[in-house]
């Protein structure tokens, strides 16, 4: 089922389906390692609307909702995200 990455809750692992938009801000995302077909995972959210910490490819990044709005992904049921690099 497609979601948007700011609908994922801690603990959540999903799948990047794709990218809405153009321009700018979708080079940075990509930039950053989202493209399509990458796992990730929502460590932690923060409260009041703020940003949303993520765990992908081995490290870790926070993303402010508005640009989480704009990837969907697709819930993944796998136990644990193997990185190459060692996480924290």
């Amino acid at each position: 089922m497609e979601r948007f990455l700011q609908d994922l809750k801690p603990g959540e692992r999903a799948r990047v389906e794709r990218i809405e938009g153009g321009g700018a801000l979708r080079r940075r995302m990509m930039d950053m390692g989202i493209v399509p077909g990458v796992e990730l995972e929502v460590v932690r959210c923060a409260p009041l609307g703020g940003p949303l910490q993520l765990r992908l490819k081995g490290y870790y990044l926070a993303m402010r909702r508005g640009e989480c709005a704009k990837i969907i992904v697709c819930e993944t049921n796998q136990g644990h995200i193997e990185h190459s690099l060692a996480s924290r």
